[in-house]
């Protein structure tokens, strides 16, 4: 009789298989599941940063910035908007990190609303969201509003609903958990907030390249996140952030600097803003940093996001699938939702004593992601990992807690 959790048919069923040798091996690892963490390098990466090195940046020197890096902010953060965010161009730049851009646009976002004296967001929100939150709240003689969101689940609609008011300046979320992988409803959410009269920031970092987003259509008014995690831009990549096209011509970038300006070489006195979604630029782009990001959007681009979304619910499932049967009987709890719709890229898997796993599994090649008090992430990502290797790892997690 067949194993039903046998990978090798989900793997020969795999449309995406074939991108799994475009990236970087690492020898020793036996499954990597901390994609959703920091994803691997493509392959071609390193040629591409060589190449760049001797071409671009060796023999153009500074020309390059009137070829083509000057407006890189903007082209990439386009290509990134299109093929993930569902974004129409001009509203995404590529700049700073995910937390100065968060920074950025909450700041931007409650000047706005002057007179509203509340930002509201979650207990479950990734704990950057809440410092830059409490960051500006206390610069500005705001209150946070925290409502208290299931760890294994999310925020609701009707929590946001109880919540907000005629006070409220700004809701701010993830749209995937950190923790379980949940996927808030963006839009009903969305519309909650403006049919109060607030403006909407969502942290997008759990779900640019794993699940589609739809920024234009939900009516989301600013959105950030990084893209080291599923977009494979490297580790301290640069982040991405949005601006919807009718908030730019008022949105005021909090952070000024030369880049953001209308006229940057003109050394004059007086800020004045560059149009459109420059104005979000403060300092000189991270170039070099792009050139992985680049490779990545490629593959992204040629898979189709709708395939790697619909890979990344079949591991999810497998992960699921395979949790139940060998880890659940040993005390394992399941901690990520079962509705694949709700559910994001990971799926979290709760015990008490998981710390104390992370040495075992590391040092016979095993990569999970931890998260306190007792929570293992695992994230696999569906351009890089296949099931064959999903199911190892869990495998060896099994013996563990099995022993």
């Amino acid at each position: 009789m067949p194993d039903p959790l046998d990978p090798a048919p989900h793997d020969a069923a795999d449309p995406l298989a074939s991108f799994r040798e475009r990236f970087t091996p690492a020898p020793g690892v036996v499954a990597y599941l901390d994609g959703n963490s920091l994803g691997r390098p493509p392959a071609a990466a390193a040629d591409r940063l060589a190449g760049f090195v001797r071409d671009d940046w060796g023999t153009r020197l500074v020309r390059g910035w009137d070829e083509g890096w000057w407006t890189l902010p903007e082209r990439l953060g386009d290509r990134i908007g299109g093929l993930a965010l569902g974004a129409a161009p001009g509203q995404t730049v590529v700049a700073d990190s995910t937390t100065v851009l968060l920074h950025k646009l909450a700041t931007a976002a409650v000047a706005l609303r002057p007179g509203r004296d509340e930002i509201v967001t979650d207990t479950g929100n990734f704990p950057t969201d809440r410092d830059v939150l409490d960051g500006i709240a206390d610069a500005r003689g705001l209150t946070v509003r925290r409502i208290r969101s299931d760890p294994a689940a999310g925020v609701t609609p009707e929590q946001v609903a109880a919540a907000v008011s005629g006070r409220t300046a700004l809701v701010s979320f993830s749209h995937v958990g950190y923790r379980s992988g949940w996927i808030a409803d963006a839009p009903a959410i969305t519309r909650i907030a403006h049919d109060a009269g607030a403006l909407v920031l969502w942290d997008l970092s759990h779900s640019a390249g794993s699940v589609p987003v739809e920024l234009d259509a939900w009516g989301a008014d600013l959105a950030a996140g990084c893209t080291y995690k599923y977009l494979n831009g490297g580790p301290g990549s640069p982040a991405f952030g949005y601006v919807r096209a009718d908030l730019l011509a008022d949105v005021e970038n909090p952070v000024r600097g030369w880049v953001g300006r209308a006229d940057p070489f003109g050394m004059t006195d007086g800020f004045a803003p560059a149009d459109g979604v420059r104005r979000m630029l403060s300092g000189t782009p991270p170039v070099l940093a792009t050139v992985p990001l680049q490779v990545s959007l490629e593959m992204l681009a040629e898979a189709g996001i709708g395939a790697v979304r619909e890979k990344s619910r079949r591991l999810t499932r497998y992960a699921l699938e395979l949790a139940d049967a060998w880890l659940v009987p040993h005390g394992v709890a399941v901690a990520s939702p079962r509705d694949p719709d709700r559910r994001g890229g990971h799926v979290t898997l709760t015990r008490p004593g998981f710390a104390g796993l992370l040495g075992p599994l590391h040092a016979v090649g095993v990569i999970p992601d931890y998260r306190g008090p007792d929570g293992l992430r695992i994230g696999p990502a569906p351009l890089s990992t296949s099931f064959a290797e999903l199911h190892a790892g869990l495998s060896v997690l099994r013996s563990l807690v099995a022993g």
